[in-house]
């Protein structure tokens, strides 16, 4: 029986944050690489909502010929939750910035 169905995982190990030195297990896709982010569900002693971790995957090392990654980690992004996860195209607009006054442009004065 061939193994094309199979579900791989990856050791990987954590960086930074509550899972700092942690190495978990964590499936990879079609490509062989893990997910770019990895989010933690860790839920309210109170009963709350639940607060999300954000880990975001980056190079363990690279290779010294080619320069290419050598297996992958996750490092905790502690700003992670402003994150939209919408896709970010070359072609899209910039998000609003939240500070900016509604109907005028940044560089607006006035006088």
């Amino acid at each position: 029986m061939s193994e094309t169905g199979a579900v791989k995982s990856e050791e990987t190990p954590f960086v930074g944050g509550p899972m700092d030195g942690r190495v978990l297990p964590v499936l990879v896709g079609p490509t062989g690489h893990p997910p770019k982010t990895y989010r933690i569900p860790v839920p309210d002693a109170a009963g709350g909502p639940p607060t999300v971790l954000v880990y975001r995957r980056v190079p363990r090392g690279h290779s010294k010929r080619l320069g290419l990654p050598q297996g992958w980690k996750y490092e905790y992004d502690p700003e992670g939750w402003k994150d939209s996860g919408k896709l970010k195209w070359p072609w899209s607009k910039p998000d609003a910035d939240p500070d900016a006054t509604p109907g005028r442009k940044p560089d607006d004065t006035d006088g």
